[in-house]
C-alpha cells in the first residue's frame, strides 16, 4: 500500500471489554519486535471482508514500551461500513492479519508543563498509551476527564481510577454528570496542553470553549478519525493513470482507487491527515466534502477532494491520480 509500511501479524488474544468493546492483540508473525511508536500512535488494520478489502485506523492503546505487541480496542458500530463488525464477529486468536506500521497524528507535546485528556467513550484508547508513556518516563503531570455512557460501557474506567486515583475522574450520562469545563479551564498553569478525543459534537465544545476562554491555539490537540459516509454511486476518471472507475454506494473514493490498482497515498484514512489530499482537475457537479482537513475556502474551490471520506455528485470528475 501507498501509505505506512505493512507489517504481518498473528492474532494471540481477543477479549471482551464490556458488550460493545472488544480488544485484539498482535505480535508479529516473524516472532520479531514491533516498530516503535509514541502515545496517540494508531495502526491501520487491513481486512478481507467477504471479498470486500477494508483499511481501517485504530489507535494503539499498550505501553510504547513494550515492542512485544500492539493492542488495540474496537467498539462495534452495527451502523457502520463493516469493519468493526467484521473485527467482532470473525478475528479470533490464530488468525493471521496485515497492519500498518505505526503513525502519530496526536502526539503529545513533551514541552507541556502539565497534560489534560478529554475523553469520550472509544475515544479513551489513544490516552491509555499516552498515560503509559507518561508514567514510563516518570515525568506525567496529566489528569483525565473521561465520559461514558454508563458505568458498564466506561472501558477501562474502573483500572484507571484504581491506578490513577488522583489524576482521573468519570463522569456518567445516565447519571447526567457532566465534564464541567469552564471550571477545569480555569486557573490551570501556564504551559498546559489540553488533548481530546471523542464524539464529534465533544470535540467542538471542548476546543469552542477553550478558544473563547483564551487558550492558545498550539496548546490544543484533537483527533477524530472519520468513517467514509455510504452515497450515490459515481464514475471518476482518473487523468495520470487513463484509467475510468466506479465508486460504489459503501465504497469511498480512495478504495475504489485502490480496488483499480492504483497506489494513492494515505496514513489516516479518516479525514484527519492530508496526505490523500487530490488534485481536481477538471469536475461538473458537486462535491460532498466529509473531511476536517481541507478550509472552507479549499471545499469551495472544487479543486482538492480527500478520497478517504469525501464523494461526488454529478455527471463528470477526473483527478490528478
Amino acid at each position: 500500500m501507498a501509505g505506512a509500511a505493512k507489517i504481518s501479524v498473528k492474532v494471540i488474544d481477543v477479549v471482551e471489554v464490556n458488550e460493545l468493546v472488544k480488544r485484539f492483540k498482535f505480535e508479529r508473525t516473524d516472532g520479531g519486535l514491533m516498530p516503535t511508536f509514541s502515545g496517540g500512535a494508531h495502526t491501520v488494520v487491513e481486512m478481507n471482508d467477504q471479498g470486500t478489502r477494508r483499511l481501517n485506523p485504530y489507535s494503539l492503546m499498550s505501553s510504547p514500551t513494550d515492542r512485544s505487541a500492539y493492542t488495540i480496542s474496537v467498539r462495534r458500530d452495527d451502523e457502520g461500513r463493516g469493519g468493526s463488525l467484521y473485527l467482532h464477529n470473525h478475528v479470533k486468536p490464530g488468525m493471521e492479519m496485515t497492519i500498518s506500521n505505526p503513525v502519530n497524528l496526536f502526539s503529545l507535546d513533551l514541552r507541556a508543563r502539565k497534560h489534560i485528556f478529554f475523553a469520550g467513550g472509544i475515544g479513551i484508547t489513544p490516552f491509555l498509551s499516552q498515560i503509559k508513556q507518561l508514567s514510563a518516563a516518570n515525568n506525567g503531570h496529566f489528569e483525565l476527564h473521561y465520559a461514558v455512557r454508563t458505568a458498564s460501557l466506561g472501558s477501562y474506567a474502573d483500572e484507571l481510577l484504581e491506578h490513577f486515583p488522583n489524576n482521573v475522574d468519570v463522569y456518567h450520562d445516565d447519571k447526567d454528570q457532566q465534564i464541567p469545563l469552564d471550571k477545569l479551564l480555569e486557573g490551570q498553569p501556564l504551559g498546559t496542553h489540553i488533548y481530546v478525543c471523542g464524539p464529534k459534537g465533544m470535540i467542538n465544545w471542548i476546543l469552542s470553549g477553550a478558544r473563547k476562554a483564551g487558550w492558545p491555539e498550539q496548546a490544543l490537540h484533537y483527533e477524530e478519525f472519520l468513517a467514509p459516509e455510504p452515497g450515490k454511486a459515481f464514475d471518476v476518471e482518473l487523468a495520470v493513470t487513463g484509467k475510468t472507475i466506479h465508486v460504489k454506494e459503501q465504497q469511498s473514493l480512495l478504495e475504489a482507487i485502490e480496488a483499480a490498482g492504483v497506489d494513492a497515498p494515505y496514513l489516516c484514512r479518516g479525514g484527519a491527515c492530508g496526505m490523500c489530499e487530490t488534485q481536481v482537475i477538471r469536475s461538473e457537479g458537486d462535491f460532498i466534502h466529509n473531511d476536517h482537513w481541507l478550509t472552507d475556502e479549499e471545499h469551495a474551490s472544487g479543486e482538492k477532494i480527500m478520497p478517504c471520506v469525501s464523494r461526488f455528485d454529478g455527471k463528470s470528475l477526473v483527478l490528478d491520480r
